[in-house]
């Protein structure tokens, strides 16, 4: 295994130990036999076959496209390349989130990810096969390490994942970091800068009138600043009573791993919908 891998796996798993010692991994509240073959065939569908096929169709499109330009971006500065996959990767993701919340057949992939009623890194790679598979952001990254961007594309990725590792665990490493005071000016760029598990918790609520949801806002994934510039974000400081989908019928493990290829039955007279 690649040692950029090792370390992601190691953090991955790292989350896992402590959601064992302080928010009991196994048994989350709320949870049933479907969120468990939900997360753990999405899990490793998304991680070993999803993703990789992304990245590299992306990379053979850049490689048939434009051969000419292969490696271009190893003549640049490290911060030039890094801001293309800033740019390119983590914006569009945000754009990608967003408009699944918005577009109902887009919803239909993403919903997974939501379905929960609870924050896990478990949670993490919950989401349908082709939600990812059709991800921008992982065909940009893979056209831009054919440009010759896979160096920095290591060290984004280190910096990226973590972040996102933890803001969907229930292990609240901000919470405490709230009650410093003399951290309050750091924490309120933290805040505006990355996603922290009040501000993506707050995008997994279940109810809009509590005053903590916001699943219509805070889309972003490493820079919550996306969210502070385009005009979709809430901090509160404050995590969600309740996580899930709110006003929507049940759904089955097929549709919610393979839709469209699968789907559950429709209750009569049901309409396609999004969380609203």
């Amino acid at each position: 295994m690649k040692p950029e891998l090792l370390i992601l796996l190691s953090i991955f798993l790292g989350f896992v130990v402590l959601e064992i010692v302080l928010t009991n991994f196994f048994k989350k509240p709320g949870q049933t036999y479907k969120d468990v073959i939900v997360e753990l065939t999405s899990t490793v569908a998304v991680s070993t076959i999803a993703q990789p096929l992304a990245f590299g169709g992306g990379f053979a499109v850049a490689a048939f496209l434009v051969p000419q330009s292969a490696d271009m971006l190893l003549t640049w500065p490290l911060l030039a390349v890094f801001g293309l996959f800033l740019f390119f990767d983590d914006m569009t993701q945000y754009w990608w989130h967003r408009t699944s919340h918005s577009v109902p057949w887009l919803y239909k992939l993403h919903r997974p990810h939501h379905n929960a009623p609870y924050l896990s890194i478990r949670v993490t790679y919950r989401n349908n096969f082709f939600y990812y598979l059709l991800m921008p952001g992982l065909w940009f990254s893979g056209a831009l390490t054919f440009l010759g961007g896979g160096w920095v594309y290591i060290i984004y990725m280190l910096i990226k994942m973590p972040v996102i590792f933890g803001a969907h665990s229930d292990v609240r490493w901000d919470k405490p970091l709230y009650k410093i005071k003399w951290l309050s000016p750091i924490m309120w760029l933290v805040e505006r800068t990355i996603s922290t598990p009040a501000t993506h918790s707050a995008h997994h609520g279940k109810h809009q009138s509590d005053g903590v949801t916001n699943y219509k806002g805070n889309y972003g994934n490493l820079l919550f600043f996306w969210d502070v510039l385009f005009g979709t974000a809430k901090i509160t400081r404050q995590y969600p009573e309740e996580f899930g989908v709110e006003n929507l019928p049940d759904t089955s493990v097929a549709e919610q791993l393979i839709w469209p290829l699968a789907s559950a039955p429709k209750p009569q007279g049901q309409a396609a919908q999004v969380q609203t």
